[in-house]
């Protein structure tokens, strides 16, 4: 076996991460023999999302399923080949879907969520769907959409960073159950994507021009269900134009991920007079009955070409720090993926 790299966590961070001195791309020798229970993987793929941001702070109340561990590799959703097991549950020559460390080659600790994909190798959709539009963030959109923003037919909803890895899915999804949908993003380019491909009634640059001022024009009745990924002056431009008994779904917040002194949101109280839910949500909270019935759904879906997903696809592991502060800035189109090796 080659000499294994990884991502590794070198400092809690209050502004952008710099490469170098919060992430570094290093060699660490060979993976630890296994104990048992324990499987290790090839990495094929790993995901990069948001959330991880909020692992990188210094304090535990701030973190998302806790913080990243000093001078370790960074960990999230993953595919790898299983190349070695202790687990008999789990054979070699298998292809997982698990938590996995930023490097080439990944143990996974016994006890550990593991799901083998079945029929991956002559499967029509790609293994990165498995941490993108099949994983977490397509069971966020279903989720978060259908159990918490309670969608009905006519309604209008605004979708903030419209052209990301959740935003993309829910617009899609909700047009097919017959809202109006808008969206932002920060491109004409996204903004093009959004408007010709997955068929939004109306988009806008958040970047060009006043936010309130271009929804008001895009969604000119008003909007009853907002779903934000973005916070701070979105979050206050929906607030104003969320109709009565209109709802927030709180995905996440990138706007304020980068910053030790986030700008608050000052219209909180139109709430009271207009009755507005705002719902934080946490994807692991959905049960194994909603994970089947989203699996089933959104892949029936894809194969029928119901739905369209955008990947954004940064080759090498070594690149993975670059692209993902490129995500916290905006710069990735799609859903931000890292391609560790081919299968």
């Amino acid at each position: 076996m080659a000499q294994n790299h990884a991502v590794v966590f070198k400092k809690y961070a209050v502004d952008y991460p710099v490469i170098g001195e919060h992430l570094e791309y290093v060699a660490t020798g060979q993976p630890p023999e296994l104990k048992d229970g324990e499987v290790l993987t090839r990495v094929l793929y790993l995901s990069l999302d948001p959330y991880l941001r909020a692992k990188m702070r210094g304090h535990e109340e701030t973190a998302l399923f806790g913080r990243f561990e000093i001078g370790k590799p960074l960990i999230n959703h993953g595919v790898g080949e299983v190349i070695a097991s202790k687990n008999p549950a789990v054979p070699v020559g298998e292809i997982v879907y698990s938590f996995m460390g930023f490097e080439q080659y990944s143990v996974i600790p016994a006890g550990q969520y593991i799901e083998i994909i079945k029929n991956a190798r002559q499967s029509k959709l790609p293994l990165s769907a498995r941490i993108g539009v099949l994983g977490m963030p397509g069971f966020t959109a279903y989720g978060g959409l259908l159990w918490y923003g309670k969608p009905k037919a006519g309604e209008t909803i605004y979708i903030s960073a419209a052209s990301g890895a959740v935003g993309q899915l829910v617009g899609q999804m909700a047009k097919h159950l017959g809202l109006r949908v808008v969206g932002s993003a920060g491109s004409d380019e996204k903004i093009a994507y959004l408007l010709n491909d997955l068929k939004f009634d109306a988009a806008f640059n958040y970047k060009k021009g006043d936010i309130l001022t271009s929804l008001k024009s895009a969604a000119p009745e008003g909007i009853h269900i907002y779903f934000d990924h973005v916070g701070g002056s979105h979050l206050e431009a929906a607030l104003e134009w969320l109709l009565p008994l209109g709802r927030v779904v709180m995905c996440g917040q990138i706007g304020d991920y980068n910053t030790a002194n986030p700008p608050g949101v000052r219209n909180l109280f139109v709430c009271v007079p207009k009755e507005i839910s705002i719902l934080g949500f946490l994807v692991l909270n959905f049960n194994d009955e909603q994970k089947a019935v989203f699996e089933k759904d959104v892949t029936d879906w894809l194969l029928q070409g119901k739905i369209i997903y955008k990947e954004d696809i940064t080759e090498g592991l070594e690149n993975a720090p670059a692209a993902f502060i490129g995500m916290l800035q905006g710069k990735n189109f799609g859903k931000a993926t890292i391609k560790v090796a081919d299968l």
